[in-house]
């Protein structure tokens, strides 16, 4: 089992960057796939991007890729999202998720995942 803790967001300008961070507590850290989500109000919960636990494969949605980074320290138990040019219509909670030894790849459905954070708000303003 593992625990999720995200931190880092905040109120920004459009044009703007935030750098999430998301901290997992137990040992097996690196068998997880882990993925970031984001969640608006009335809105599904939409997929953001992924890193694979064999490898550190990387994916995107087409929304972000080019501006977000996704990137993992499985020494600190950590995963990042760097998030650049922030666009006003990305105001939304963001989520960190962990999916134990994924089999496909890669992993962009909420029901695949494990384990989620509580999630951390990032507002951008126009």
């Amino acid at each position: 089992q593992v625990q999720l803790v995200e931190s880092g967001g905040g109120l920004v300008q459009a044009g703007g960057s935030l750098r999430l961070s998301c901290a997992a507590s137990g040992r097996t850290f690196s068998r997880y796939a882990m993925g970031w989500f984001r969640q608006a109000p009335g809105l599904e919960r939409e997929f953001v991007a992924a890193i694979s636990w064999i490898g550190g494969s990387t994916f995107y949605a087409d929304s972000v890729k080019g501006r977000f980074t996704i990137s993992r320290d499985n020494a600190k138990n950590t995963v990042t999202l760097q998030m650049n040019r922030l666009k006003h219509e990305e105001t939304a909670v963001y989520y960190c998720a962990a999916d134990f030894e994924s089999v496909g790849w890669p992993v962009t459905k909420a029901s695949e995942y494990d384990y989620w954070g509580q999630g951390t708000q990032v507002t951008v303003s126009s």
